[in-house]
């Protein structure tokens, strides 16, 4: 291979660990992890990051961006601009908030030409899975979907209905066919239904809203699906896990063999029921943030293994469904380009190191979509690339950041970690806010 560009730096996260290392790029690939004062190919061009941390470049399989049919909410060039800023290199979209929502090849295709010329980082695409469009489900795959998004309980949007224990058995067992991924909103909609509901100045409150969407909920939904995929024998992975009492129920269905997978968000890893103000509500989202004691357990979950992956579900909306009432204000909490830094705030708090970051928050992820060319720094794969300084901070400013809506639950927090630039393919696309501009690729499934 003919090496074009050496990244250099006292501090490189490769799958043996972290240590002085160059890392030698041909043609956007990397060709090989070589010593740290390995000699530079004649022609290469060295680009030394010091003593600042490359980790590969992060995955985030959970991004609602919304576009075509709600930009004013979000779309592909603000979102992929502010992811990245952030460190992200490649995103997966949710196929709801969008309209038309993607389930049907006709949709995807849409919205991979909306895309396309607006992407800062690599794109792929979930398929969405509906009441009525099982038989859009193989073709949607055969298209190159990454897998199928379902709702057990009302998803917020009347263009994607959810679906109920038959419905679910009935696309599940199509997509187990073709050895196909579900990937689920688990709340249980009879809990939902019989939380209690606040009105006027109770549903101001974030513990009113807490209550509505009980622990039981999450509970529930999990261990139906886990009952549904043992049947079935097929692939499911929880989305946002916000409730830590499903951890041990999970564990032991993997135990068993359930093909079973999990993921969790910043928001629960680092934000606590017991400081959101009231009316507050940039921290609504579905699942609720919980309770401290609450997402201890859930770090639990990250150590031991039981979760196997951070991602964002940037979920962004226009200021005016943001209202004070927690219970009618749109649900979703805007992280796109924070994750990175709020992560690694709270694991260093807590004893946890920047590999086990980036095995969260890239190699994870990149499993979970079955993205081989991601996730690590390692000969073969992409180029990909976050660099930060860990230990300086900043302290988060709405108006610096690139999502369309800069609403966020982190304004005014002190975080650790600036990404300093971020590399896609071997070339730099963000330099400290600077962004280049778009030279990201729409993903397929096993392309």
């Amino acid at each position: 291979m003919d090496v074009n560009l050496v990244l250099r730096s006292t501090r490189v996260i490769t799958p043996e660990g972290t240590r002085p290392a160059s890392i030698a790029v041909s043609g956007g690939i990397i060709a090989a992890v070589l010593p740290y004062d390995a000699e530079v190919p004649a022609g290469a061009r060295l680009e030394d990051m010091g003593d600042d941390v490359v980790l590969p470049g992060l995955v985030d399989t959970h991004v609602h961006v919304n576009d075509p049919g709600r930009t004013e909410w979000e779309g592909f060039w603000t979102a992929t601009r502010a992811a990245a800023a952030g460190g992200i290199t490649t995103l997966l979209d949710m196929p709801l908030n969008s309209l038309p929502p993607t389930t049907t090849v006709e949709h995807l295709r849409i919205k991979q030409d909306v895309a396309r010329p607006k992407a800062h980082i690599d794109v792929g695409f979930w398929g969405g899975a509906l009441p009525d469009n099982v038989k859009d489900l193989r073709p949607l795959h055969d298209a190159g979907v990454f897998g199928f998004k379902c709702f057990l309980s009302p998803s917020g949007v009347d263009e994607f209905p959810s679906l109920d224990q038959e419905q679910l058995a009935t696309s599940l067992a199509e997509i187990a066919g073709f050895d196909g991924l579900m990937i689920v909103h688990a709340e249980d909609p009879h809990h939902l239904a019989a939380a209690p509901q606040g009105k006027g100045e109770e549903a101001t409150k974030y513990a009113t809203f807490l209550a509505s969407r009980p622990r039981d909920a999450e509970n529930t939904a999990i261990e139906n699906l886990i009952n549904q995929a043992r049947r079935l024998n097929a692939r499911v992975h929880v989305l946002h896990l916000s409730s830590s009492d499903a951890l041990p129920m999970i564990a032991a269905a993997r135990a068993e063999g359930v093909k079973i997978t999990v993921e969790s968000c910043p928001h629960f890893l680092t934000l606590t029921a017991e400081e959101v103000p009231d009316g507050a509500t940039e921290f609504k989202c579905c699942p609720p943030i919980r309770e401290a004691s609450n997402q201890d357990a859930l770090w639990e979950g990250l150590a031991d293994g039981t979760i196997d992956c951070i991602v964002s579900d940037h979920s962004p909306s226009t200021p005016d469904l943001k209202t004070p009432d927690f219970l009618s204000a749109w649900g979703g909490i805007s992280s796109l380009q924070l994750g990175l830094p709020a992560i690694w705030t709270e694991a260093r708090r807590r004893g946890h190191t920047l590999e086990d970051v980036a095995r969260w928050m890239s190699e994870g992820p990149a499993r979970l979509a079955g993205l081989d060319r991601k996730g690590a720094i390692e000969a073969g794969r992409d180029a990909d690339f976050a660099v930060l300084d860990p230990d300086a901070t900043f302290t988060v400013d709405p108006a610096e950041l690139q999502h369309r809506n800069r609403i966020t639950a982190y304004a005014g927090k002190t975080l650790h970690g600036v990404v300093t630039s971020t590399w896609l393919r071997g070339r730099r696309i963000a330099d400290r806010g600077t962004l280049a501009e778009p030279s990201g690729r729409l993903l397929e499934r096993n392309n």
